[in-house]
């Protein structure tokens, strides 16, 4: 086996909870008994779930309204990983060419700050540390979104609608936030994983019953080209999506053609729930992956890491290649190039644009 070929395969093991919430095939009943202890967590877990989705399906406890502002929860059933980051950043760049007044509220999970934020990317921006990756992201690539990051999504709706005179907000990963009414709720699913064993955590990926779609008011399908779990019938309207690199992005911020690194030796970096669609999308653009260096999902990077990163890619003479998120995490002067992804619609812009309020 050649190198190259070792380091791609290496590349596509998956991490040890991608074995476990995604498993390549049927489960041996001897796994399935090593098993047991988190299974019985996740019934726990699944039992308390259901029983808050009940308290507020009888309105025992209560959604708040906030009056005057139209809310778009975009969100998911499954742990990390879907899809829905660049689903909020579409729906955004939407309402803002339409010349709606639209925010983003978020939690800014991983964030070490307490006190509630709001900027823009035109603004001078808080630190990863304050903020969070995510919220960073978002205000960077669609400048022209407020951005408010806090726990109490409630009081956010109310300061976009007050203070800001938003007309718009999106409530990203919003789905089981459930004491905020939205006026549409989005769920994003990724057709490459699917729902994967379809256990509740943590046991396997699903934060929810997939009986929760029915509160869905439009699913938002992530298109693969060989999906490894098929999906089951989804209910509602659908849209059907495909995400794509548009561009690489050099260390200085300017974007360059997608055949830029065509054949450029590459270390990739990520800290990702899911790192294999990176990792795929790094092959398509033609490049040769000579070392990964693969974290958990929205790790804060260390010195000591990062110069171990850069190290390793001096010595196979590599350009160290990274996601937006990522991107957002490392200190300035530490040389990476990234990958930008778009989104397309393909089938569904009419539900689109009627969930945004614009059809």
């Amino acid at each position: 086996m050649s190198s190259e070929l070792a380091r791609t395969e290496a590349a596509d093991a998956p991490t040890g909870i991608e074995r476990l919430f995604y498993p390549p095939g049927p489960e041996s009943w001897d796994r399935r008994v090593l098993l047991a202890p988190v299974t019985a967590l996740s019934w726990g877990y699944g039992l308390g779930v259901r029983l808050r989705g009940a308290l507020y399906d009888t309105n025992i406890l209560r959604e708040e309204r906030v009056e005057g502002l139209r809310i778009i929860s975009v969100g998911n059933l499954n742990v990390g990983g879907t899809g829905k980051t660049p689903a909020v950043l579409h729906l955004a760049g939407m309402l803002v060419q339409a010349g709606r007044k639209v925010g983003i509220l978020t939690r800014g999970y991983g964030r070490q700050g307490k006190a509630p934020l709001t900027f823009t990317g035109t603004e001078l921006l808080p630190s990863v540390e304050e903020a969070g990756d995510e919220p960073l992201l978002l205000a960077r690539r669609c400048p022209e979104a407020r951005v408010l990051v806090g726990a109490d999504r409630r009081a956010l709706a109310r300061q976009a609608r007050d203070e800001f005179g938003l007309e718009v907000v999106l409530l990203d990963d919003g789905f089981q936030h459930r004491r905020l009414a939205r006026d549409e709720d989005v769920v994003v699913v990724d057709e490459a994983a699917g729902f994967g064993n379809g256990q509740m955590l943590p046991r396997g990926p699903l934060r929810e019953p997939l009986s929760a779609l029915s509160r869905a008011t439009l699913v938002w399908i992530r298109t693969a080209a060989s999906p490894a779990f098929p999906l089951p019938p989804l209910p509602g309207p659908q849209v059907r999506t495909r995400y794509q690199p548009t561009a690489w992005v050099d260390p200085t911020g300017v974007e360059h053609p997608l055949e830029a690194l065509s054949g450029a030796r590459v270390l990739a970096l990520a800290g990702l729930a899911r790192p294999g669609s990176f990792l795929r999308t790094l092959r398509q653009l033609g490049v040769s992956i000579q070392d990964v260096a693969l974290f958990p999902d929205h790790h804060p990077f260390t010195a000591g890491e990062l110069r171990d990163i850069e190290a390793r890619a001096s010595k196979h003479g590599a350009r160290v290649v990274t996601t937006e998120k990522d991107a957002v995490r490392l200190p300035r002067g530490f040389e990476a190039w990234t990958v930008r992804l778009g989104v397309e619609v393909l089938e569904g812009e009419d539900l689109l644009l009627r969930a945004l309020g614009l059809g």
